[in-house]
């Protein structure tokens, strides 16, 4: 049987991805020299693929650096551009909608987000409202002359692969067809869960650059908590959302902590969401009645009596917080993952909550000490998933830059 001769495109192409992906990475910039070393490429193969992407604005060469000797030619860092390619991120929540256009070296070119509640609203009327909204944003790329390379649209709901929003229990949706939006349809855009893009925002180095110091590596597995009227959760392993089988992996709010506890949304009796997620706590401390429990103003009000030591809303906090521990600890002991990044409502918390469920769950893991579980807040908690989308679009164009750059 004859060998297929490989493609000279497809190698080039996965070359130039590994070039982008390791610098995104890198906390600084790199020379090509380094570059080389730390992508195993050879240094001639360097010469072919940095030109490249530097004519095609994706890369920028930084002022030459001297080695600090008076022998050998200065190095040029090499940085991620922001001037040609970019993306669109989306989202439809519980308590607006809105998207951000995002330039490949991390910069913000457009954002608009409308506030508002959405429980039981129209989809037909929030997607047209948004596609009208995002037309500000295309305005800008236009003007700009900015390369859109990829759309993507977080939902609080479980999303199939041929484009079907199964349900939203927090919006009062479910079985809805998505690419029959005009949004989705003329953008081309993916759709996903907003625990699972929420939880790619956290990770340094994904779509755009690693500028600073984080909690997490670019390839560290950990649990992440998306905490808002309900809750919604997403493993990752070695920097990738493990989605399951069928892609529906994650969704801890779900996981029933009382068999005789409320009934939940889901059908379910005692789910973590009927503790832990912001309309239950609101609930239960008694800050507001079911009607207006999911504005975003009872949350302050929440804390306020927590940090006063209201008796009804410390007992509230506890039993959310031993809720919680208890699914972390379950799903610790199942995934062999230790780390747990904790986003949304309880990162308002703080590193003493942190420190209190860090404590609490060496005494449910089954494998402590080997295991020591660590609990950490968020790099991002301002729109997350919003943010996730966009960078998950970008990476539309690192996985494929090829695709972008001969168009």
């Amino acid at each position: 049987m004859a060998l297929k001769s490989i493609n000279q495109d497809d190698l080039r192409n996965h070359n130039l991805s590994v070039v982008l992906s390791t610098l995104l990475q890198s906390p600084k910039p790199m020379s090509r020299a380094k570059l080389a070393k730390a992508t195993g490429l050879t240094k001639a193969t360097m010469s072919l693929l940095v030109p490249m992407l530097v004519s095609s604005d994706a890369l920028e060469e930084g002022t030459p650096v001297s080695a600090g000797t008076t022998y050998g030619r200065p190095s040029t860092p090499l940085n991620i551009s922001g001037r040609r390619f970019c993306s669109i991120g989306l989202q439809i929540n519980t308590d607006g909608y809105g998207f951000i256009v995002l330039a490949l070296d991390g910069s913000v070119v457009a954002e608009r987000w409308v506030s508002r509640s959405m429980e039981a609203s129209d989809p037909d009327e929030v997607f047209a409202q948004l596609d009208k909204l995002v037309s500000v944003g295309e305005q800008e790329i236009g003007k700009k002359g900015l390369r859109l390379v990829g759309t993507v649209l977080a939902l609080p709901g479980l999303v199939t692969d041929d484009m079907m929003l199964l349900s939203a229990k927090n919006l009062g949706w479910k079985q809805l067809e998505l690419s029959r939006f005009n949004v989705v349809k003329r953008l081309d855009a993916l759709v996903d869960n907003e625990a699972n893009l929420a939880a790619l925002a956290q990770i340094p180095g994904y779509a755009t650059p690693r500028n600073r110091k984080s909690v997490v590596g670019p390839t560290d597995s950990f649990i992440y908590i998306s905490t808002d009227i309900g809750i919604g959760g997403a493993v990752v392993r070695h920097g990738q959302v493990d989605r399951g089988d069928s892609g529906f992996a994650g969704e801890l709010g779900h996981v029933s902590v009382a068999l005789d506890g409320p009934q939940c949304t889901c059908g379910r009796c005692g789910c973590l969401e009927m503790y832990a997620g912001r309309k239950a706590l609101v609930e239960a401390s008694g800050v507001a009645d079911p009607g207006v429990s999911t504005r975003m103003e009872a949350v302050d009000e929440v804390l306020a009596r927590y940090k006063a030591h209201d008796d009804r809303t410390v007992a509230a906090v506890d039993r959310a917080v031993r809720a919680l521990t208890s699914v972390l600890a379950s799903s610790i002991n199942i995934l062999d993952i230790d780390t747990v990044v904790l986003g949304g409502l309880w990162d308002r918390f703080g590193k003493t909550l942190t420190r209190r469920l860090s404590h609490e769950l060496e005494l449910q893991i089954l494998s402590y000490p080997e295991v020591q579980p660590r609990v950490l807040l968020p790099d991002v908690n301002t729109r997350p998933a919003l943010l996730g989308a966009a960078k998950v679009g970008l990476r539309r164009f690192i996985d494929n830059p090829l695709a972008f750059m001969n168009s």
